[in-house]
């Protein structure tokens, strides 16, 4: 199977649909545009925005950041981007910064739709104040770093309003090549399941500075290296294989052992490098899951590989996507590209196998905001954080942890300094 053939056989034709539909409840007339706001103008939110801006009706009409000179930057690149689509530069009264930048963005009547790409730590209190104010929102992974953050989306979720959509950014779930296989997956192609191997091997993130930055603005800069901001790598970035395994398995873990540690890294900040999870799925069916964040060898490499009674599934970044057994079955664009051949992106625009999943990710978004059913992501969000959070407190706490160990723990993280300083 390709893309064509996916897209017109597949659940992936219902995702990947461009046209809206005429006006409805949701209030939007077709084709009309989508007024985004843009909070954190880093590298991965710019680039989110961007894809949103080409790829969908939703046009960046605001922006927020803690810090004067992000925004700045943030305004030069989309005015860049909206001249180029034909579109007006942001007014000047749609930017904000500071630490109250989050509130007066929600508070805007001139935005519909807000992307948080905000520092993990503060996902989960720019949610409620975005969701609060009626917007439609699109939140970046993960949603909470600790127990405490957790239990506090999912009251959030039950305040969502039927007609008020909210997304998490699992965007490779939307990735065409893995959306195929996990059907095939998921109707049994495979037989039994019996385990799963999984990695996610990536370079170490660069460093960050600012003239003049004093050494909490330097945490929140280098917020990739800092525990409590990021709530380590692999809630933070390894998230998106976990989430991957859930999906297919339709379940989240029971219980972890992991090892790991921070063997190589000696700059400023507490994350481990490198983690060993061995995760027990419903039925005995346990996934092992080997991550680094480390050097800058040229090698990028993330995926799964599940083995069952009947086949094997490759479900990988780059490489081939594919199933071998009694149902065998390849997705043909990918059949030509080595295993491991990927490039690691930084702000998350990954090629190869998940070339389109922002785009389409976006546009299925902006598709239930315009027209509708509205989406609700944010529980099935918490889960895989909290996933993530099991294999991280058997990591730190070198034993087996329960799921139900995990939620009484009631595990937290506090910032340690005030964001008023900013102002």
């Amino acid at each position: 199977m390709n893309r064509r053939e996916f897209l017109h056989t597949g659940t992936g034709a219902v995702s990947a649909m461009l046209l809206l539909k005429p006006r409805t409840v949701f209030g939007y007339q077709a084709n009309s545009a989508v007024r985004h706001g843009l909070l954190g103008c880093g590298n991965r939110g710019t680039s989110v925005a961007t894809s949103f801006s080409q790829n969908t009706s939703a046009q960046v009409v605001a922006l927020a950041d803690l810090f004067p000179d992000q925004l700045a930057a943030g305004r030069d690149h989309f005015d860049k981007v909206n001249a180029g689509l034909g579109r007006q530069a942001i007014d000047s009264k749609l930017l904000f910064h500071g630490p109250h930048a989050f509130e007066q963005l929600a508070a805007s009547p001139d935005v519909d739709l807000i992307q948080i790409s905000t520092p993990p730590f503060f996902h989960v209190q720019h949610l409620e104040t975005a969701v609060a104010s009626g917007k439609h929102v699109y939140c970046e992974k993960p949603v909470g770093i600790d127990i405490r953050q957790a239990h506090q989306a999912l009251e959030i979720a039950k305040r969502v309003k039927p007609t008020q959509s909210v997304d998490v950014g699992f965007q490779c779930r939307n990735a065409p090549p893995l959306a195929a296989i996990a059907e095939k997956i998921k109707a049994g192609a495979l037989g039994k399941i019996a385990s799963v191997s999984g990695n996610y091997w990536a370079p170490a993130s660069t460093e960050k500075t600012h003239p003049g930055a004093g050494a909490d603005e330097y945490r929140l800069r280098n917020w990739l290296w800092d525990r409590a901001l990021s709530g380590d790598i692999l809630v933070e970035q390894n998230i998106h294989i976990i989430d991957l395994c859930n999906w297919l398995l339709g379940a989240h873990p029971q219980k972890a052992h992991a090892t790991g540690g921070r063997n190589i890294l000696t700059h400023f900040g507490d994350c481990w490098d490198n983690y060993q999870v061995d995760f027990t799925y419903p039925g005995d069916v346990h996934f092992s899951f080997a991550s680094t964040q480390f050097g800058d060898f040229g090698v990028f490499d993330a995926g799964l590989v599940l083995f069952g009674a009947d086949g094997m599934a490759t479900v990988p970044y780059s490489g081939p996507v594919h199933i071998k057994g009694t149902q065998a079955w390849a997705w043909q664009d990918s059949t030509a590209t080595a295993p491991g051949s990927g490039t690691f992106a930084a702000n998350g625009a990954f090629s190869d196998n998940l070339a389109f999943a922002d785009r389409d990710k976006e546009r299925t978004f902006v598709d239930s905001i315009t027209s509708g059913p509205a989406h609700n992501q944010i529980a099935a969000g918490v889960e895989t954080a909290l996933s993530c959070m099991l294999g991280r407190m058997a990591g730190y706490q070198k034993r087996e942890v329960t799921w139900e160990d995990l939620l009484a723990h009631g595990e937290t993280y506090q910032l340690g300094f005030k964001l008023d300083q900013f102002a």
